[in-house]
């Protein structure tokens, strides 16, 4: 079709949906209540706790202005009483469940690596009473491991004292083991899979840990390391792979699977003494989440079965009608904060969980063979969390397929996009465009989201809005800490507003403090501005063993506990907070300028070149530098746009100083777009080809920049750079 014949039926299109909105307008007016829509997004969601003169007290929620909340169901006071709820009102329901793995193929990429790729099968699920069973014999279990002889007639113990580590992938048996834990009392102690052995060694060594949880693709990774570890007594491995081999284990470290501790639990005698067992009370300790470490090595952050209840009170609030009707997709790592709270708060509410992980979620994911099926296509999740790498990537997922797909289907769906958005900021629903036009897009994940939050680090408004367009469901944004147990603010489903994370939760109270050095203040006008202080039952006791920096960290002011964020917010009129900084990314330029390291990054992501990218800046400069992962596919199109030489293929193509000021003409013009000022625009950039994942130690696993890691093995390109 020519580009005339384009315009013309592009032109009717317009025509036909100009006089149907004409025809339409009144009905539609008086039946879909845009008003109403309109004035729930833009309402009061929260308030100063009390404001006099120059003082600006803690803001609240106003639907929790007298009383913050403090459990998501009356009269539970710890996880083992919450979910025993879950587990009597839910019994024969669907808990739990998996995809069988059919085959395994190694193919080998047009870049001549080798992917290993898999079909899979339907889910298989596990009920509430057939998890509850399993929960109470791994439970039982691990009290024998955590006793290790200590109890006898002539020396009864009453309760084992020990740390568990769970240092595995997602999956349910992580979930089993959990909730086996709330129930024993026996604190959690929860690490990345993919962090480095240092850091392994530091957190266990640290939390004095004698039993290990893990899966059995990383024993091998503990064996390695086992003898740096002398506190070290069991370790439980998750089937599923290979055996694992242990030939070079210590003999004082005893291997076994979590069938064989299911079935150590299930003996009568053990489990009639787990009966009696002292349960926990809401100020025991439930956790101790050892954070990704952006900086040095992970801190590990003390939570407690009260500090968990409060903060998933105040998340759960956010999402209407949670309940059986739900099923949410598992996929991030349930080290996370984030993960966690929301799977644990899922299985509480009697929803399912269906289990997934990044390279087998969609049927594009790198292990998903060609021709089948992905997770969320089999699994059709109503609920989902992501981190904004995830929705970014989404983002520009479905720009390539529109853009592949011929001149006519590109003006066709971008007049469809810029229809629907200004209906959706006015106040309207689209379901015949979401009908005609973006059910494909929204089958990517399933067709069936109904809700998605997005956490872990700021979401960029363009991703946020074109998100919550073609996927046709509410995309909000959260904000909180593993300090706070994820908790903080998150956005109402009937906010339409981007770029925002939303009113403080039922849970908890947010107090901006002064940062004179960055010229942020609470009397700043029209909008007060500054430190972002979270407080509440949500806050955790501290970081363990480290005791100068929970000071450092973590306040008591006037009865409440504080934790100081290290982010930069403002309060709207609203109530709602959006985040404008952070102080560690905040670089004063030689000229005088203050650069917002992550605000640049968050808008020059979504430039198509870019796959991930960190600016960097040295005060001592005037302008800043630039490290980039370029996306190949729109590299290799770039080369031919500029006439690259032939024989200049990829990586080779990374190291061309035509490429190279290519991609730097294309990152200034992409932010200028994005309204970011001249002097926030890098100067100088390097193209890398290596991409950083958390295996490389250069992001963390919520894909966060490990700056120190990412300066260090760049510092020469960065020293040429500023030559």
């Amino acid at each position: 079709m020519s580009d005339l014949w384009i315009t013309i039926a592009i032109g009717v299109i317009k025509g036909i949906v100009w006089i149907s909105d004409i025809l339409t307008y009144v009905p539609r007016y008086f039946i879909e209540e845009p008003f109403k829509r309109l004035a729930r997004s833009n309402r009061l969601k929260g308030k100063p706790v009390h404001e006099d003169g120059s003082t600006l007290g803690p803001y609240r929620s106003v639907d929790s202005f007298d009383t913050l909340t403090i459990s998501p169901f009356p009269g539970c006071n710890s996880l083992d009483e919450l979910y025993e709820r879950a587990v009597n009102l839910h019994r024969d329901a669907d808990c739990l469940g998996g995809r069988e793995l059919l085959s395994e193929d190694d193919e080998l990429q047009p870049n001549g690596k080798v992917f290993r790729k898999a079909v899979f099968g339907d889910y298989h699920w596990q009920s509430y009473r057939e998890i509850n069973e399993r929960v109470f014999n791994v439970g039982s279990g691990l009290r024998v491991l955590a006793l290790d002889g200590k109890e006898s007639k002539d020396n009864p113990v009453a309760e084992p004292l020990t740390n568990v580590c769970i240092f595995a992938e997602t999956r349910a048996e992580w979930i089993v083991s959990v909730f086996a834990c709330f129930k024993s009392n026996l604190p959690v102690v929860t690490l990345y899979a993919t962090l480095g052995e240092e850091a392994v060694i530091h957190a266990i060594n640290e939390t004095e840990c004698s039993i290990v949880i893990t899966c059995s693709e990383l024993v091998s990774k503990c064996q390695d390391i086992m003898h740096l570890m002398p506190k070290v007594k069991h370790i439980v491995y998750f089937e599923g792979g290979k055996k694992p081999k242990v030939d070079n284990l210590t003999s004082k470290v005893e291997v076994q699977s979590l069938s064989s501790l299911e079935a150590l639990g299930a003996r009568p005698e053990n489990r009639k003494a787990y009966e009696e067992r002292k349960r926990p009370t809401r100020q025991d300790l439930a956790l101790i989440m050892y954070t990704s470490g952006s900086t040095g090595l992970p801190k590990g952050v003390m939570i407690s079965h009260g500090n968990l209840l409060c903060g998933m009170s105040g998340q759960c609030e956010r999402v209407p009608n949670l309940g059986p009707a739900d099923t949410y997709v598992g996929y991030l790592p349930l080290a996370h904060v984030l993960e966690l709270s929301a799977e644990v708060s899922c299985v509480t509410h009697g929803c399912r969980i269906g289990f997934s992980s990044p390279n087998t979620l969609s049927d594009q994911s790198t292990r998903i063979k060609k021709g089948s099926k992905g997770d969320v296509t089999i699994l059709k999740p109503t609920l989902m969390t992501a981190v904004p790498v995830i929705m970014d990537r989404l983002y520009k997922t479905v720009l390539d397929k529109v853009n592949e797909g011929g001149k006519f289907k590109k003006a066709l769906f971008n007049f469809a996009y810029e229809y629907k958005t200004r209906k959706y900021q006015a106040g309207y629903d689209t379901p015949w465009v979401d009908k005609l036009i973006f059910k494909t897009v929204r089958s990517v994940l399933g067709g069936r989201v109904r809700m998605m939050l997005s956490g872990g680090a700021p979401l960029s408004q363009d991703t946020q809005l074109f998100m919550n367009i073609c996927f046709c469901c509410p995309v909000g944004q959260g904000y909180g800490l593993t300090e706070t147990c994820g908790a903080g603010t998150i956005q109402e489903v009937t906010d339409r507003s981007t770029g925002r994370v939303g009113a403080p939760l039922t849970c908890n109270e947010v107090m901006l403090v002064d940062w004179e050095e960055g010229n942020y203040r609470t009397t700043d006008r029209p909008c007060p501005r500054g430190e972002v202080w979270l407080g509440g039952g949500n806050t955790a006791l501290g970081y363990y063993k480290n005791p100068e920096k929970t000071a450092e960290d973590f306040h008591t002011v006037n009865g409440m506990r504080w934790f100081s964020t290290g982010d930069i917010g403002r309060f709207e009129a609203d109530g709602c907070l959006r985040i404008i900084d952070r102080k560690k990314d905040l670089v004063k330029l030689q000229a005088g300028e203050y650069v917002s390291l992550g605000k640049v990054e968050t808008a020059l992501k979504l430039c198509p070149v870019v796959d991930n990218l960190c600016i960097y800046a040295d005060s001592s400069k005037m302008f800043t530098v630039c490290l980039v992962v370029p996306n190949r596919k729109h590299i290799e199109a770039l080369a031919s746009k500029i006439n690259l030489p032939d024989d200049v293929v990829w990586p080779d193509m990374c190291d061309h100083p035509s490429m190279q000021q290519a991609v730097l003409r294309a990152l200034q013009e992409h932010g200028l777009k994005c309204k970011l000022e001249k002097f926030e625009l890098p100067q100088r950039v390097k193209l890398v080809n290596e991409v950083w994942t958390p295996d490389t130690g250069l992001v963390t696993e919520a894909f966060k920049l490990r700056r120190k890691n990412i300066e260090s093995l760049y510092l020469n390109d960065i020293q040429r750079m500023y030559a």
